[in-house]
């Protein structure tokens, strides 16, 4: 049964320490096996330390949660918001859609879109995280409901989207559905 003790300086957000301790019990049952009963994980404080010939007194940023910060940018996308949905995005930023077409710009894929359909919109969704070193990947399921460029629609169609989030920025979108699939069956 792990037992795991943080030590952080004072300021960090009651929110920020509980995601922290939420994801310290995950990582060790991943490793471990171990029951959620049986895992204990618990922050302390300290006023101050020394490292490398400097004194600290209080913690450092915060990252946001990369799955919200995901699920802001696609209402931002939904809204057809480009210009606060392009605050999200890393100045490397890359999405890659079905047939592997890949953009740099939103407003690309507005171009993109618009011989496929009229609109669409990604209802029914939920959202993964894994960590890799400095960057968090978001995985976003859920189903499409649109406009086909003839006027009738279409609805519960599969998508997921992969996301690169690296500190607080979307760096690459990466895009499947079946589209294409239902669209052929017409």
């Amino acid at each position: 049964m792990p037992v795991i003790s943080v030590t952080l300086l004072p300021g960090y957000p009651q929110d920020a320490q509980q995601r922290l301790v939420q994801r310290l019990a995950h990582t060790a049952r991943s490793v471990i096996d171990a029951s959620d009963a049986g895992t204990t994980v618990f922050v302390q404080e300290v006023s101050t330390y020394r490292r490398d010939g400097h004194v600290f007194t209080g913690g450092g940023p915060v990252l946001p949660e990369a799955s919200q910060l995901v699920a802001q940018f696609l209402d931002c996308m939904a809204a057809r918001n480009l210009e606060a949905a392009q605050a999200f995005l890393a100045l490397d930023f890359q999405m890659v859609f079905p047939g592997g077409d890949t953009m740099t710009q939103l407003a690309e894929l507005l171009t993109w879109a618009a011989p496929r359909y009229r609109r669409v919109a990604k209802t029914d969704m939920s959202f993964d995280e894994s960590w890799q070193g400095d960057k968090t990947v978001v995985y976003c399921r859920g189903m499409l409901s649109g406009e086909w460029l003839d006027g009738s629609a279409f609805k519960d169609i599969r998508f997921i989207d992969r996301f690169e989030v690296v500190k607080g920025k979307l760096h690459r979108q990466d895009v499947w559905n079946d589209l294409a699939e239902i669209r052929a069956k017409l």
